[in-house]
């Protein structure tokens, strides 16, 4: 079966070959006609590259990177750039080979489309800057090699090089950028100065909006409090935050703080200056950017500098000798735990629910809300540092809000039970999504799990992905496979639980996937793979019902292949 991508390179293939042997008056048609077809591919390149860009946070190399990931992630693709890159070459001396690069620039790499279907490109005026460069970058390429008499050549290689002259503008117009983000933070520095609120700054590699959130519901009933709305955790979305939305009368302002390296922290609380800091938790996330874990506790660490109040979660050993660190230079450390009574704020989670102890005294038990423990253990030694009075927590406990789309439980219109976990992309959280599930659904009901694997673990993306699908396997009878990201990887998990002893499985919960048949066999749950979560959730509706559940861990965007 012919492709869609191959029916225009053939066309432009043989079109290149005849015309190889044409007059000079038809060789001033071919190389006007393939500076007008790569002037199209660079279009179209420009808008699946700036958006890709725009997706990841205009970071220099990323859509060199992502290209990369797309026109290597399969056969297709990769058939595709080698004949965009023999078109290239070939144009040296058959200039309408060109047309093949076009073509292929234009349509490919197949399932990356300009528009997006999840996340569209939005034009911001920061992206429109970012354009403007990198049109006149690619204009000014081409116009060089009309000059010079290579034209055909060179505009082939800029629409084939869109990726990498988006990554240039973006580094051409990165000092700009910090430029004009100096301003508003000057003057969100300015308010906060004048407001004079209580600064809480919460970072950590997992857990840190839902802790935010947790602080603010449990403060807001005795003081007035701003979070920073969605996950506006970086330099200029807390500059926005406070400017946008720091009222007068505002008494506590609520910080989540991200970091894709060292200095960030740093830089933020320079002028967002915590009367307590909090991390909640390390682990690899984002290791492909840090390199190690060693290293995500240093940038996280910087939280603390200058922080008369810190909140540490002490089970992680890392967090509890930097608690011990800093407690021996006179800060405030409030140790918590999700299993250590004798902490200052521990956090138990049972069948019953959640108790809740502080001090070593029950501040309330059997809580019955979904939250995880050691996140609001921190969020209960905030709203105690800041002086709520225990009896006031304990009020607002049960009506605490679930995070949007983390481990959020409801019913689809078929009866099936839905965990809906797509803002999760870590290793623990996945571990908790899976216990979560296996108490879901009727027990001799079927349990799926859809994700697309978890992403910017670095080295350990692999292995973390198989380790996940070993752990689904133990629990679910379906896997569905999202995209082709973390496909290998997960569908070795499976393979790999299928091998296992049957005793392997998870405790919690019923083992439908994994339980030994009569013939001793492993039973391995059935590996679904999709293209996009649309089609996903389309066979979820086609296939579960009443009884059943689902879990929806993790959601790429659709610029991942």
């Amino acid at each position: 079966m012919t492709s869609p991508m191959m029916v225009p390179v053939t066309s432009a293939v043989t079109w290149a070959v005849s015309s190889a042997t044409s007059d000079a008056t038809s060789d001033h048609a071919v190389r006007a006609g393939v500076l007008a077809a790569c002037a199209v591919a660079t279009a179209l390149g420009g808008l699946r590259w700036l958006r890709v860009a725009q997706r990841e946070h205009y970071v220099v190399d990323a859509a060199s990177r992502f290209a990369l990931r797309w026109w290597a992630g399969s056969a297709l693709n990769a058939a595709g750039l080698v004949i965009a890159l023999a078109g290239l070459v070939l144009a040296w001396r058959w200039p309408a080979t060109a047309f093949a690069t076009a073509a292929l620039v234009a349509l490919g790499p197949l399932g990356l489309s300009p528009k997006g279907r999840t996340a569209a490109l939005a034009w911001t005026r920061r992206l429109r800057t970012l354009a403007a460069i990198w049109a006149a970058i690619e204009g000014g390429a081409v116009i060089g090699g009309v000059l010079t008499g290579v034209g055909p050549v060179v505009a082939a290689a800029a629409a084939l090089g869109v990726p990498a002259l988006v990554d240039l503008a973006g580094a051409v117009t990165a000092p700009l950028e910090r430029r004009l983000a100096r301003a508003h933070v000057a003057r969100a520095a300015a308010r906060l100065r004048r407001v004079g609120p209580a600064v809480v700054a919460i970072t950590g590699s997992y857990g840190k909006t839902s802790t935010k959130g947790y602080v603010a519901h449990l403060v807001r009933g005795t003081r007035s409090v701003v979070a920073s709305p969605a996950s506006f955790n970086n330099r200029a979305g807390l500059a926005r935050a406070v400017n946008e939305h720091l009222a007068d009368a505002t008494q506590v302002f609520v910080a989540e703080m991200g970091t894709y390296g060292r200095g960030e922290i740093a830089e933020m609380t320079s002028w967002i200056r915590p009367d307590i800091a909090a991390i909640t938790a390390v682990g690899p996330v984002h290791l492909e950017r840090f390199g190690s874990e060693d290293r995500i506790l240093e940038a996280k660490a910087e939280i603390l500098e200058g922080s008369p109040v810190a909140v540490l979660v002490t089970d992680d050993a890392r967090l509890a000798s930097l608690a011990d660190v800093h407690a021996a230079r006179g800060t405030r450390v409030w140790r918590v735990s999700a299993r250590d009574r004798a902490a200052d704020v521990c956090v138990l989670a049972g069948d019953d629910g959640l108790t809740v102890l502080a001090h070593g005294a029950m501040l309330t038990s059997h809580v019955a809300v979904d939250a995880r423990a050691q996140n609001l253990a921190v969020a209960v030694a905030v709203a105690l540092e800041l002086g709520v009075a225990p009896e006031d927590i304990a009020r607002r406990l049960p009506t605490l809000p679930g995070a949007p789309h983390r481990l959020e439980a409801s019913t689809a219109p078929s009866g099936c039970a839905v965990l809906d976990d797509t803002y999760n992309s870590n290793p623990a959280g996945s571990r908790v999504a899976l216990e979560a599930l296996a108490r879901l659904g009727d027990p001799a009901g079927r349990r799926v799990v859809v994700t697309p694997g978890m992403v910017e673990l670095g080295r350990l993306q692999a292995a973390e992905n198989a380790r996940f699908a070993r752990d689904a396997a133990s629990v679910a009878s379906h896997v569905v496979i999202v995209g082709q990201t973390n496909r290998r990887a997960l569908v070795q998990g499976v393979r790999d639980a299928g091998e296992a002893a049957p005793n392997a499985g998870s405790s919690s919960g019923p083992n439908t996937a994994t339980d030994a048949s009569p013939n001793g066999a492993v039973r391995r749950p059935e590996v679904i793979s999709v293209r996009t979560r649309e089609q996903a959730t389309a066979w979820v509706r086609d296939h579960l019902g009443a009884g059943d559940a689902v879990l929806y861990e993790n959601d790429l965007p659709d610029h991942y292949p």
